[in-house]
Parts: C-alpha cells; sequence; structure tokens
C-alpha cells in the first residue's frame, strides 16, 4: 500500500600541489572504483509530496513509480537516481500497484475509482482506461501473463482481467474472476484482504497475500479456485507488494518495515521465512521490484501527514547477498 535522504552527489576534492595532491588522490580512489563498478544510488528521491505506492521496473535500468492521490507516474533511472513525470494523469485518477510489459506498457491499479490504466512507458501517452468495478473496491496490485493482466480488489472477493488479445492486444471490457477456496472476506470496509499479486513465469499459477491475516494463498487462474500456502517461520500480515523469482518470494509487510523472504516447495504448497530483509531508509515500504542484485522498495509512509512540500518521499534500494 499507499529514505529519508536525497540522492548525494560528492563535492569534487581540489588539489594544490605535494602531499596535498596525493592526498585528494588517495580520497578519490575509493568513489572512482565505485563508479567503475556502476554503482546505484541507496536511495532514489521522488518528487515532493509525490505519495508513492506501486513500483515496477522497465526496459534497462528505468523505473515506474505511482502517486496514490494524483494517478501520476514518475519515471526514472536506478543508476542516475534521475527522472522525471511521464504521467500527468486527468485528475480524478489513483495509481496504486503497477507493472510494465515487454510491449512497454504500464498496466496501473486505480485504487478506490475501480479502474484501471494502460499507458505507453515511452511516451506516457494513454492508452486504455477500464472501470473493472464499481462501489466497496480497492483495486490495488497488478501481474501479467501472456494470456492476461490480473488485478486484485482488497474489497471485492474477486479478480479483475483484462484478457490479452493476439499479439498482446488490450480488450475492449474487463471481465471478472471470483475467488472461492480458502481465501475468506471478513466484509469490513476497514480492513484490506488480497493485496500483493504475482504469476509463475508460466502463467499457470497465481499467488497472493492477504493483508489482514498474513495468509498465502495461490490462485487457479482458469477457475478462481485458491489453496492456502502453508508458511512456517514466522507471519506475513501486512502483507502488501510482493515478487516471485524462481521459488522464492519477497513479501513486503508494509507497517513492519520488513520484507520476508520466502522459501517455497515444487509445488508452491508449502513455504518458509527463510530471512527478513530491514533497512534503516524504511519508512512503511509497500511494494518492490527487483533489477541485478537488489530489491527497490517504494517508501509510502504511511501515518506520516502528507504536505505539498515533502521531500521524503524515496524508493530504498536493499542489496541480496548471494544474489537471492
Amino acid at each position: 500500500m499507499p529514505s529519508r535522504s536525497a540522492l548525494r552527489i560528492p563535492a569534487a576534492l581540489l588539489a594544490t600541489a605535494g602531499l596535498v595532491a596525493g592526498l585528494a588522490l588517495a580520497l578519490l580512489s575509493p568513489v572512482a572504483s565505485d563508479a567503475k563498478r556502476g554503482a546505484f544510488p541507496d536511495t532514489i528521491a521522488l518528487p515532493d509530496g509525490f505519495q508513492p505506492e506501486g513500483i515496477a521496473t522497465g526496459r534497462g535500468t528505468d523505473f515506474f513509480a505511482g502517486s496514490i492521490p494524483t494517478g501520476d507516474i514518475y519515471a526514472g533511472d536506478l543508476r542516475t537516481g534521475r527522472g522525471e513525470i511521464l504521467v500527468d494523469a486527468p485528475e480524478g485518477r489513483a495509481a496504486i500497484g503497477l507493472k510494465a510489459d515487454r510491449r512497454d506498457r504500464l498496466f496501473v491499479a486505480g485504487g478506490p475509482t475501480g479502474q484501471a490504466y494502460v499507458y505507453d512507458a515511452r511516451t506516457g501517452d494513454d492508452l486504455a482506461q477500464y472501470q473493472l468495478t464499481t462501489g466497496l473496491t480497492f483495486v490495488n496490485d497488478v501481474t501479467l501473463t501472456r494470456e492476461a493482466a490480473y488485478f486484485t480488489d482488497s474489497q471485492q472477493p474477486v479478480l479483475h482481467v483484462l484478457e490479452l488479445g493476439r499479439r498482446g492486444a488490450l480488450p475492449d471490457g474487463p471481465t471478472q474472476l471470483p475467488l472461492t477456496g480458502d481465501v475468506e472476506f471478513d466484509n469490513d470496509p476497514s480492513t484490506f484482504e488480497l493485496n500483493g499479486i504475482a504469476a509463475t513465469p508460466d502463467g499457470n499459477t497465481l499467488l497472493a497475500v492477504q493483508s489482514r491475516n498474513g495468509k498465502l494463498v495461490r490462485i487457479d487462474p482458469d477457475t478462481g479456485d485458491t489453496d492456502e500456502i502453508e508458511i512456517a517461520g514466522g507471519s506475513l500480515v501486512n502483507g502488501d507488494g510482493i515478487l516471485l523469482r524462481g521459488r522464492t518470494l519477497y513479501v513486503v509487510r508494509n507497517f513492519d518495515n520488513v520484507i520476508a523472504q520466502v522459501r517455497l516447495d515444487a509445488d508452491f504448497e508449502e513455504g518458509r521465512i527463510v530471512r527478513e530483509l530491514r533497512d534503516e531508509d524504511f519508512d512503511v515500504p509497500t511494494t518492490i521490484a527487483r533489477f541485478g542484485n537488489a530489491l527497490y522498495a517504494v517508501n509510502a509512509r504511511f501515518g506520516s501527514a502528507p504536505m505539498p512540500e515533502t521531500e521524503d518521499d524515496d524508493v530504498v534500494r536493499v542489496e541480496l547477498r548471494g544474489g537471492r
């Protein structure tokens, strides 16, 4: 759901002569070494008062982040930390979870609007807008397969589906996939149910986390049947964005300021929390993306009063040991 430091650029060291010059060169050598290795910034500042929630990676080192209250999309570079507003969304839109596909399209969940949007990830052009549902809703996150885009709803026990046509053609309208089985909603509008969602590479299985109780489920994308995945070694309560890589699942636990690393079995029936990733710059992280040997978590800062001049909205880089 909806660090604290801006990108810092080291000041140049000035050398004059003799020992001063030698000292300056000695001080500069580690910086030069880092630059040669292509060091990435630990935090990336977002626009003041942006109020982010979702993050996705695109081509190369491109990344995208969405603004909850405005629906704007920010496009940046993970290597340089620089970027700009890509989508200046029309009034009345919101941006929660988002994903980019190989056709340079951004699929964006519209939260309480009940809508979904598709943008051109290169130009920011509006490609499509869908009214997924009405009434009490919070369209929260999205995952993509070759066949469809699947959106979770934290207030309704369904997945909203955009079925893709030949060569990824966008549909005229959405469909709904009612959820049955182990997922149960308590019908309390103050609680969040299904949140983050991910798909296996073949698209035959979807995984989702239920924020209220920490339940992790696998979903049949054809029938909507859900089966709980038994998790040992800790809790996934407050689970938000998730990311699947092989049989390793990363689950952001937003208000707990932690990312749980879960090792799943081959059948996605059981799993164990093997590590919890923490960072001093976390301030209610919500969703994550991965690039290389690092995760990138966006700080939503829920609980902090949003102000237009707030400068603390950012993305935090978390290094993964051993490339896992």
